[in-house]
């Protein structure tokens, strides 16, 4: 494959333009820590491969030729344009301040639109996320968020909200199931999300704690909260969700309260701030909790 630049030696380019700079073989050679022979040898295998010569050899130093101050103009010029990217690209470099991990519905639900409203405050921390459905695979993040959970020895562990439980569903499908009450719900096709985001209230625990017995009904078994919420809003069925957390969807009426009751999270969201984490991560971390305490806007009762 032929070149796409028609280069001599680069060495050899670069021994001539700091020739060129200072009049000197002597002073390019001490600039380039190398000696001032080798200096004249890329020169001279310069001057061979043009077929011209490029300085006036005199005793006192060298003077450029016409054609060799036009190559010196051409050589400053490229290698000032190469010096003012690798400038730019130290000034800029691709760093990132804050890593928090998280689950993917609490990624989209919750926290992907409080990390756009930081960077209107704070343009200049880069938060990057780790998302994954997989335990453990966060640990190495400066921050992580989870549902309850095992104390991490050494991190700091804060709450940033602690739920209630309620039935969603679409106000069509509480119509076609003719769902006001927990019997009526104890019979309708009910959304199951199991996965890997272990610790969630089961429908199971839910009617429990509400003294109802497992329900017998068709169920659909996902392994992704976010496709739960995605099939009730289908009208597939009724689907679990924490009002903090889901409390967008019910505002703009995507999915509503199916009934009245509801059960208190046996566990909180938290934010685990773990021992390394910079100063610009716990700045992020202690904003992300103050954000948390506003009083969400909870939905209105059962449709």
């Amino acid at each position: 494959m032929s070149r796409p630049y028609d280069f001599s030696s680069m060495t050899a380019l670069v021994c001539f333009e700091a020739a060129a700079r200072s009049s000197s073989f002597k002073k390019a050679a001490q600039e380039l820590n190398v000696t001032p022979a080798a200096i004249s040898h890329q020169i001279k295998a310069l001057e061979t491969d043009l077929g011209c010569s490029l300085f006036l050899r005199q005793h006192r130093g060298v003077e450029l030729t016409e054609k060799g101050a036009f190559l010196f103009i051409a050589a400053q010029r490229g290698f000032e344009g190469i010096s003012d990217a690798l400038a730019h690209i130290r000034d800029r470099p691709e760093t990132v301040d804050v890593t928090i991990g998280t689950s993917t519905a609490f990624s989209a639900l919750w926290l992907t639109p409080k990390i756009t409203a930081f960077w209107k405050i704070h343009p200049e921390i880069t938060v990057s996320q780790i998302i994954s459905d997989v335990p453990g695979m966060t640990a190495r993040c400066d921050l992580s968020i989870h549902y309850g959970g095992t104390q991490e020895s050494g991190a700091d562990h804060r709450e940033l909200f602690r739920d209630m439980i309620v039935a969603l569903g679409t106000k069509r499908f509480a119509a076609d199931f003719a769902i006001s009450t927990l019997e009526d719900l104890h019979k309708a096709p009910l959304i199951h999300a199991s996965g890997k985001e272990t610790g969630w209230t089961t429908w199971d625990d839910w009617f429990a704690a509400l003294g109802h017995g497992e329900p017998k009904r068709r169920r659909l078994h996902v392994n992704n909260y976010m496709i739960a919420l995605q099939a009730a809003q289908d009208d597939v069925g009724a689907v679990l969700g924490w009002d903090g957390l889901v409390g967008d969807l019910m505002r703009e009426g995507r999915l509503v309260k199916l009934v009245a009751d509801s059960i208190p999270s046996p566990s909180p969201f938290e934010l685990r701030v773990h021992p390394r984490a910079t100063s610009r991560a716990r700045l992020f971390a202690d904003w992300l909790v103050k954000s948390a305490e506003a009083p969400p806007r909870h939905a209105s009762g059962p449709a």
